[in-house]
């Protein structure tokens, strides 16, 4: 009995105590700003270490081509408009004359009734053709349209959520294209803390397990949980990294920052020895 008490205290002595390990603060919501359009930039409306809110404008292109075509597309809808409405009205006079002329049946002839009427029933089919095709033209053109608005939105680049620029790779006058990294938000108020765990400490991690965080320069304590192990080993140092989630209760914390991870260990240790 005695060598099992004492086996047991070797044990809980042996892998007691805690696991510290040094992470870095991170912002869970990180944007990558590109352009969505071809152009000069025309004007940009903020600097890195600026904060931005949700719908902000960040920058604008230039659009003096655009504009051109984009009024081009406009007349086109105006002008199939005009010309719809033309062509209805001229239906219903030529539907309204065919009412009228059946009104004065008996006062015509059956040849001279008939005569017109055939007219009428030309101009009436006509008339119905041009309305049908013209209302495909408004339709095309109501398409470009809505196209030229599209691409309108892209010559505005709109902040995805509030943050602070970090960085800015474009200046007033610059060319940029589709896909081109233009600046970089950060969100701050959504922080996490990135550490990694050597392979051999990995047994002691658990997803929401519970542990004690500090930020030394900060002289910040607080307490989270490990929100993700991710399943990805450096060759080099056969570490793991984990993501530790925590609620920032400090506006002076920021993306970068150096900070430590304390994992306590009895209850793997107590767990082991049972």
């Amino acid at each position: 009995m005695k060598y099992i008490v004492l086996a047991l205290i070797m044990a809980g002595s042996l892998f007691g105590g805690q696991l510290t390990l040094t992470g870095t603060v991170i912002s869970n919501n990180q944007k990558m700003i590109p352009a969505r359009y071809m152009g000069y930039v025309k004007k940009v409306n903020f600097e890195v270490g600026d904060r931005v809110k949700r719908e902000d404008v960040l920058f604008e292109l230039e659009s003096a081509e655009f504009d051109i075509m984009e009024s081009q597309a406009d007349l086109a809808l105006a002008h199939a408009r005009l010309m719809l409405e033309a062509f209805e009205t001229r239906a219903y006079r030529v539907k309204k004359d065919q009412q009228d002329l059946k009104r004065r049946r008996k006062s015509l002839n059956k040849q001279d009734f008939k005569l017109r009427m055939d007219d009428l029933n030309e101009f009436a089919d006509n008339a119905d053709r041009m309305v049908e095709a013209m209302q495909v033209t408004l339709e095309e053109a109501s398409e470009k349209a809505k196209q030229f608005t599209t691409i309108a939105g892209y010559l505005k680049m709109l902040a995805p959520n509030d943050g602070v620029l970090v960085e800015k790779r474009i200046r007033v006058g610059d060319m940029i294209g589709p896909g081109m990294l233009a600046m970089i938000i950060v969100d701050m108020d959504h922080l996490e803390i990135q550490a990694e765990v050597a392979e051999s400490d990995l047994k002691y991690v658990r997803d929401n397990k519970v542990v004690d965080i500090t930020i030394p320069s900060l002289d910040y304590k607080a307490s989270g949980y490990i929100k993700a192990i991710v399943p990805s080993a450096n060759p080099m140092s056969h570490t793991f990294k984990i993501r530790i989630h925590f609620e920032k209760t400090n506006d002076m914390i920021f993306p970068g920052m150096y900070a430590k991870v304390y994992l306590d260990l009895k209850d793997e240790m107590a767990a082991k020895v049972r």
